[in-house]
């Protein structure tokens, strides 16, 4: 099958671009991008052709990834209504209206959806999520996901989209991600406050009798980023392995995982939907921060 990527920016070019080159299932057929020397640029350099217009490419393409979250809502419409499966990123969308309207456009036309949470398309770490959600008897988790974008010279210093919605919505949906399948769905956000810079301290009450506490950052010191996340139960007590082959290992195996989803009809575990419920915690979270309540 046929995919195209929608995106020429820092995320496209590290990531989105070199997973889709020479993978095993998917033919990588084009790139579109807001602009079309940038796009040019890309797909020169993996040998595939650049569109002008993104309603050719999705109409050239079985899928389609999207890599700049800031439009990714309204693309994967317009692709989800023309028939094509979809390879996301998270967040889902910048807004519960906006992602509402992702899972009713996928749902409608019937297409497979993946939506990337890295580190559930790293083998170990993915173990690790079932086998704790099988063990059950969880207690509390303190997740840790701290970044150094906003205090280190990298290529995501400047994002726009980064810039406005800060930690909560960039690496917030990464320790959702892990969280939620282990927990339980989120009954409420028992507490939601504003840190050092974009930091936000959360604390969750989960359906399983669980609570957790995120730390959310990226403008943590550069000697302080990481990221963890540690269960406490009645089997004692486990962190999530610190074992990652890279994101372009991971995004390839999200969009084989998006193969086998199209193939048999089977919704993925990282789907529309439940990226949709992630948005709309980090929203509940969001409107807590702003309105300055705890």
């Amino acid at each position: 099958m046929r995919i195209g990527l929608l995106g020429t920016g820092p995320w496209a070019q590290m990531a989105h671009a070199p997973a889709l080159s020479g993978h095993d299932t998917w033919d990588f057929a084009g790139v579109w991008g807001r602009r079309a020397d940038a796009a040019k640029e890309l797909a020169d350099r993996h040998g595939v052709p650049a569109y002008d217009d993104v309603d050719a490419l999705i109409a050239d393409v079985d899928a389609v990834a999207i890599a700049p979250p800031s439009v990714q809502a309204e693309l994967a419409v317009r692709a989800a209504r023309a028939g094509r499966h979809l390879l996301l990123d998270k967040p889902l969308a910048p807004t519960v209206e906006q992602g509402r309207a992702v899972v009713d456009a996928v749902r409608e036309a019937g297409v497979a959806s993946v939506v990337f949470f890295t580190t559930r398309f790293e083998p170990t770490c993915e173990a690790w999520v079932t086998e704790q959600a099988a063990a059950g008897g969880w207690f509390t988790a303190r997740a840790e996901w701290l970044g150094s974008v906003f205090t280190s010279d990298g290529p995501f210093m400047n994002s726009p989209w980064r810039r406005e919605k800060g930690a909560l919505w960039d690496v917030g949906p990464h320790a959702l991600s892990v969280l939620l399948p282990i927990l339980g769905d989120v009954r409420r956000v028992a507490a939601a406050v504003r840190g050092p810079g974009d930091t936000t301290l959360l604390v969750l009450d989960h359906e399983g009798g669980a609570s957790s506490t995120l730390t959310l950052s990226l403008t943590a010191p550069t000697a302080a980023a990481g990221a963890t996340v540690e269960l406490r139960g009645e089997t004692g007590v486990t962190s999530i392995p610190d074992d990652s082959d890279g994101a372009v290992s991971a995004l390839a195996r999200a969009a084989s995982a998006l193969s086998e989803s199209a193939r048999t009809g089977r919704p993925h575990p990282c789907d529309v939907t439940f990226a949709q419920r992630v948005t709309e915690i980090l929203a509940e979270a969001e409107a807590m921060v702003d309105a300055g309540t705890v």
